[in-house]
């Protein structure tokens, strides 16, 4: 074991553990928000047929080529197609079929006209103006040819997924189930929401934040409370969540002081450590360790410290549990806005937001970043990276971001 690792390190490590996943079938309803478990191709075209982009008539284009308002082309109306009917007759020289948006184009047109560029009259149409070939057509196949690759395994089904799945005709996905995670935090000092406080004593803000972190990641999350500071009782819970769900976050007495417990916990119940620090700031304080097929990670009890740990460590190896194929963040490099006025000795972690400053993007860091700070999370898109050995830097430098 490798006692203090670096971010990448302790993240590749994560993604090395083995992952087993369960799959299901639901309703396309039932499965927004999962991962889907198969891959799938097309089995029809998208469209499934030429058809209309708009109300207007069907025509072939040669019988327009001289049309102008001082001298239209009139052409005999030979049937009229509403969305969803399917043409019968075919339009040759002279002929038009009225059509809707969506209809089929029928045999022997090649162009549609607008109705706003024409004119009815009876059982004929004057057209003012000319069509090119094959003008105004969305074309069989234009969107996706049949067999063609729709969603490849592990994608998150959200509303566009689900609406190309139903574009198909499929009305059940193989989806897989989500993994549980359980979630205690540790600290004689917390006290839960909705109780009063004591002398010396903070709400417990974790176990909400983390939970909901968690749960967006496509886990359900099992709430096992709080423990106090004591590695018997610690340990006691930490095998109960073991026995419950496939991974354990827990948050305080991850560090190395008198009260600090997550450590030696860990041991008790049996697990391999895998590392118990990373060189980065915040989030340095943790413990990864393994027993059997289950993993345990135990977080700083520093609420702004335990989610950046999460986000920049963990959630690309929370998110394959899921069965996600997305799982590293996007990396984008960006101008500071501001100077970053201290020397970063090890990896700095700024929780921040992309802005548009002057017509260019920059990386602007959210106030108050201290270790315990919640409210740098909110408005938080960007997780800007300052590299270990930095000094001082300008407004203007460029950094590495990961966009979540």
């Amino acid at each position: 074991m490798k006692k203090t690792v670096t971010a990448d390190e302790a993240r590749d490590i994560l993604l090395s553990l083995s992952v087993q996943r369960e799959t299901e079938t639901l309703s396309l309803r039932a499965a927004r928000g999962r991962v889907l478990a198969e891959n799938v191709t097309a089995s029809v075209p998208m469209p499934p047929f030429d058809r209309s982009p708009f109300d207007g008539y069907a025509v072939r284009w040669e019988d327009t080529a001289n049309a102008a308002q001082s001298l239209p082309a009139v052409l005999r109306i030979v049937e009229e197609l509403p969305a969803g009917t399917a043409p019968t007759e075919t339009v040759g020289a002279g002929m038009a079929a009225k059509i809707l948006t969506g209809a089929p184009i029928p045999a022997g047109a090649d162009s549609v006209i607008k109705f706003e560029e024409t004119e009815r009259d009876g059982g004929t149409v004057r057209i003012f103006a000319p069509l090119k070939p094959c003008q105004n057509v969305i074309y069989r196949g234009e969107e996706l040819e049949q067999g063609a690759v729709l969603l490849e395994q592990g994608a998150l089904l959200a509303a566009p997924e689900l609406g190309m799945l139903a574009a198909q005709g499929r009305e059940r996905c193989a989806v897989y189930k989500r993994p549980t995670a359980a979630l205690f935090t540790t600290g004689s000092e917390l006290t839960p929401p909705g109780v009063p406080l004591e002398p010396g004593k903070i709400y417990d803000s974790n176990n909400a934040m983390l939970a909901a972190m968690l749960e967006e990641a496509g886990f359900d999350c099992l709430d096992l409370g709080a423990v106090e500071d004591d590695a018997e009782r610690i340990a006691a819970r930490l095998e109960q969540a073991l026995e419950q769900a496939d991974i354990v976050i827990t948050t305080g007495g991850a560090s190395v002081g008198d009260y600090d417990f997550a450590h030696a916990a860990v041991e008790r119940v049996g697990a391999e450590v895998l590392f118990r620090k990373i060189s980065m700031k915040p989030g340095s304080c943790v413990v990864a360790a393994v027993k059997g097929n289950k993993h345990i990670l135990s977080l700083s009890g520093n609420p702004g410290a335990a989610a950046v740990c999460l986000l920049r460590v963990a959630m690309p190896y929370l998110k394959r549990q899921c069965g996600r194929c997305d799982v590293l963040p996007e990396e984008i490099v960006l101008p500071l806005k501001e100077a970053v006025r201290k020397a970063s000795p090890v990896t700095r972690l700024l929780r921040g937001r992309l802005e548009i400053t002057d017509g260019r993007a920059v990386f602007a860091e959210n106030p108050r970043q201290g270790n315990g700070m919640i409210a740098s999370l909110r408005g938080f898109e960007l997780l800007g990276e300052i590299p270990a050995g930095s000094p001082p830097l300008e407004a203007g430098t460029l950094i590495k971001a990961y966009r979540f």
